[in-house]
């Protein structure tokens, strides 16, 4: 959502068969604190076993992280990790000690001997790495939970991708389709009051996956528009293998756009702002939509396609 914008709660009731879609007002109430599936039984928060000693050894007591070089002792030899020793303004959280500047290098270095497993183990992440190069690889590690694509609110809820679809349906309650092709006409009364708004998101089944259509209206430099576009629940590699293409038009005139829908790896913000989808400025917009130009009532449609 824009800084400073509405959200436009707003269910479409639709279906993929060219119908015009009207709107309705409703109101979402979602529980952000919704979490994703629970791992494996038995596997830790690290993807490793929480009865092994060693790992429990390199277990921050004040964060709870695994702790990495520069690891940090008392003079009595309890360990935190180097950005907890800051927050405890330098005295040891186990025996009050003052730490000073001791590094716990034999930890360091029995660290540095362990090969561990990925910590989204119980999501499918079956790799194993040197105990230094597993935190870089979970950063990007296929298999980490996705955040949810949901553009109306901030949304803190993480899970696979199904569990995400019941969240969007559940809580959201988005919009579920089936199809390939679409046919939404946006209506909004008052659209020149309107800088910054996000539609209610849309979701589509096709081809066994699930994609997101976006639609809003915010500020391109000094210039208002409305944008739409496609994010596809799932990795960015996956995301390859489809193509996407929208339409607007009216009188004899119209707009097109093809493109590649983004992963929701990426942020519905960061994939507006880098102008990957249709754009239509808004005196285009309330052109296309007739009357007055008092009403917005534009009709996009799209379809997508799978890549051979």
């Amino acid at each position: 959502m824009a800084p400073g914008g509405s959200a436009l709660k707003e269910v479409m009731e639709s279906n993929s068969t060219g119908m015009d879609y009207e709107v309705k007002t409703a109101k979402v109430e979602v529980n952000n604190n919704k979490p994703a599936k629970p791992g494996s039984a038995g596997i830790g928060k690290y993807g490793m076993h929480s009865n092994n000693g060693v790992y429990e050894l390199l277990e921050c007591p004040v964060c709870t992280n695994l702790m990495y070089p520069p690891i940090h002792q008392c003079p009595n030899g309890h360990t935190l990790c180097s950005n907890c020793k800051v927050r405890v303004q330098n005295t040891c959280p186990t025996c009050r000690y003052e730490l000073g500047n001791i590094r716990c290098l034999a930890l360091e270095k029995v660290a540095e001997s362990l090969e561990v497993p990925c910590r989204y183990q119980n999501l499918g992440c079956h790799d194993i790495f040197p105990y230094y190069s597993k935190l870089k690889h979970e950063q990007h590690c296929r298999f980490r939970p996705y955040t949810c694509p949901y553009a109306g609110s901030e949304c803190s809820v993480t899970g696979d991708i199904p569990t995400l679809v019941v969240h969007l349906k559940d809580d959201h309650k988005v919009d579920m389709h089936d199809g390939c092709t679409f046919n939404h006409r946006y209506v909004k009364s008052n659209p020149h009051e309107v800088e910054n708004a996000t539609w209610m998101l849309t979701v589509f089944n096709c081809f066994g996956r699930q994609f997101c259509l976006h639609f809003e209206a915010f500020q391109l430099g000094m210039a208002p528009v409305y944008m739409a576009f496609l994010r596809f629940m799932g990795d960015e590699n996956e995301a390859k293998k489809f193509s996407y293409s929208l339409e607007v038009g009216a009188h004899g005139r119209k707009l097109t756009w093809q493109g590649i829908p983004r992963s929701i790896r990426d942020s519905h913000r960061k994939v507006r702002d880098s102008q990957d989808g249709l754009i239509i400025p808004r005196n285009l917009a309330l052109y296309f939509s007739g009357g007055d130009r008092q009403e917005l009532k534009l009709r996009v449609t799209g379809r997508i396609w799978k890549e051979e």
